[in-house]
């Protein structure tokens, strides 16, 4: 009985969770989201809510564009430590299902997510690149990760799962994202 209360101390701290207040303004927020197509001559803009999750369909798409339209399609979902069905997902499940879709393989934890690719400068990010955070207190290693979807008006947002809202997309301006960041890379 006395390992009971380690493990559950582990899965916490390994947890991609994280916790946020959710204000009434929140929960009636649109997001927009644009997927440029392969010639880059022009957007494809689609507003949608967390509660209505539509994937642009064009089948000129790049790869990462492709892979956003996988991961919004999976907008709502609930947080579930260790999932990666529409049942529940946690931040590393949904990036491992959503690149392994187009045949990109990831590690399954956000820990050796981080330790994948190239690391970019904030400045630099561009759509399908992965946002690295630490974000309880005191934490030693990284333990959630979300993909850049979009970069207008020097916003960067992107689509993660949380805690406390499942899989949403959010804003690094947004106080705790900005402080809890901790590194950009870029796998494609």
């Amino acid at each position: 009985m006395r390992i009971l209360p380690y493990f559950l101390i582990v899965c916490f701290l390994t947890s991609c969770g994280s916790s946020k207040k959710i204000s009434s303004s929140d929960k009636e927020r649109k997001i927009s989201v644009a997927a440029a197509n392969n010639a880059r001559t022009g957007n494809i803009t689609e507003t949608k809510t967390p509660t209505e999750p539509r994937v642009v369909t064009n089948h000129n798409l790049n790869i990462a564009d492709q892979i956003i339209n996988t991961a919004l399609s999976f907008s709502g979902v609930r947080y579930k430590f260790g999932g990666t069905t529409t049942k529940g997902m946690d931040c590393s499940g949904l990036l491992y299902v959503s690149f392994g879709e187009h045949d990109v393989q990831l590690p399954r934890t956000s820990f050796h997510m981080a330790e994948e690719g190239h690391r970019v400068t904030v400045k630099n990010v561009e759509k399908g690149d992965l946002l690295f955070f630490k974000t309880s207190r005191g934490s030693k290693r990284i333990n959630h990760v979300g993909m850049v979807v979009g970069t207008d008006n020097d916003e960067i947002t992107f689509i993660h799962a949380s805690t406390s809202r499942g899989v949403t997309v959010s804003s690094l301006r947004d106080g705790f994202w900005n402080q809890a960041f901790v590194k950009a890379t870029r796998i494609l």
